[in-house]
């Protein structure tokens, strides 16, 4: 697959440590909003009905469906994770090595990358 302009205009900016760091909060922040969302339409549910079975406002669960939003409390997940029939599992993993490999794509499997 050939690189777009905007492949290497990221490939370029991500070797700034800070932006790095922030790209990958944003992506962490991304994947839990998604997985939300999806959990939430797959058991057939809108956000006011999750909600009420949270006893909170509709608000909040589309805040915690919002890509841009960090503030998830880890009790506030296990709830949501009851409520839809699932768990809540937090993994710690060492820091992404200079290879270029990212956190998520080891823990997908991927072979780690040599260099």
């Amino acid at each position: 697959m050939k690189k777009t302009n905007f492949d290497n205009y990221l490939e370029e900016q991500l070797q700034d440590p800070a932006f790095a760091a922030r790209f990958e909060r944003a992506g962490e922040a991304w994947d839990v909003a998604l997985q939300i969302a999806a959990l939430r339409k797959q058991a057939g549910i809108s956000q006011q009905e999750l909600a009420k079975r949270l006893k909170i406002s509709q608000q909040q669960i589309s805040r915690l469906e919002s890509p841009g939003y960090e503030g998830h409390s880890l009790s506030t997940l296990r709830r949501v994770a009851k409520v839809l029939n699932a768990r809540v599992r937090v993994v710690f993993e060492p820091e992404t090595p200079k290879s270029g490999l990212h956190v998520r794509e080891a823990a997908a499997g991927y072979p780690l990358k040599k260099g």
